[in-house]
């Protein structure tokens, strides 16, 4: 009874430079919205010496609404533009 030990294992074979690339071109909202999370965090603790007299909870409060809300808009902006992909711009057989 033998084995086959030459199985091709080509998707644990690329590195996570091109994992990436791959996955950003199935889902291109993805990074779109990784990198909007990261610029709103960004620009709240920036912010955050100049908030005036609101209160650190308050301003931690609304740097994470708009950062939640920019990713689920995001997100569904991918799904409909995924549906899109899928039902209308598919080419008819």
């Amino acid at each position: 009874m033998s084995t086959n030990t030459d199985v091709s294992l080509s998707s644990y074979d690329e590195d996570q430079g091109s994992k990436f690339i791959r996955k950003a071109k199935e889902a291109p909202f993805v990074p779109i919205g990784m990198a909007g999370f990261a610029a709103i965090v960004a620009y709240g603790l920036y912010k955050l010496k100049s908030r005036g007299n609101t209160k650190m909870s308050i301003h931690l409060i609304h740097m994470r609404v708009a950062a939640q809300g920019f990713v689920v808009g995001a997100m569904t902006l991918g799904m409909g533009y995924s549906m899109y992909r899928e039902f209308w711009a598919k080419p008819k057989p």
